[in-house]
Order: C-alpha cells, then structure tokens, then sequence
C-alpha cells in the first residue's frame, strides 16, 4: 500500500513540474520582436556617424533589399524610406 501512495506521489509531483517547465518555456515564444527604429539602426550601423545609411554600412536583410528601400536612388536609405519601405515576408512555419 506505501508503494503504491510512494509511486502517486512521485508521479503527481513529476507531472506537476513537467507541467511548470512546459507552460514556462511557452511564454517566451509568445513574445514578439518589434522592428528597430531608424535611430537604432543608425546607433547600430552609420560608421561614419554621417546621419545616413549607406549601402557598405548596412547588413543583413536590409542589405539584401536596399535597392527597393532606396526609391529616391540618392544611395543611402533616409528615415521615411525606411518607415514606407515594403514589409518583409513572414517565414513559413514547419508544422
């Protein structure tokens, strides 16, 4: 009879912190990242501190599309560019 209440508690107590870690490590996913504002692009990446993004200063995604974020063709992306530029494509989920 102890072994059986011994093996209850131990599977109650088991499932209860499984359950705890798994509702945990939920919640962090739930939180979405919000874009960086043009400042924090250009505290990040204007190397020469000139107040605009050029080209060999930027990286990443922004690189890869700054033709279409540059619709005036001056060769650095201004703030309203930025703000009006097209959104990028969501990744697709596997399930």
């Amino acid at each position: 009879m102890k072994s059986n209440t011994l093996k209850t508690v131990v599977l109650v107590f088991g499932l209860g912190l499984f359950m705890s870690n798994y509702s945990f490590g939920q919640q962090g996913r739930q939180e979405r990242k919000e874009p960086p504002t043009f400042e924090q692009l250009l505290k990040e990446m204007d190397k020469n501190e000139d107040g605009k993004l050029a080209k060999d200063e930027v990286k990443g995604p922004l690189k890869d599309s700054f033709t279409e974020i540059d619709t005036n063709e001056d060769g650095f992306i201004s703030e309203k560019e930025l703000k009006d530029a097209p959104k990028p494509e969501r990744k697709k989920r596997n399930k």
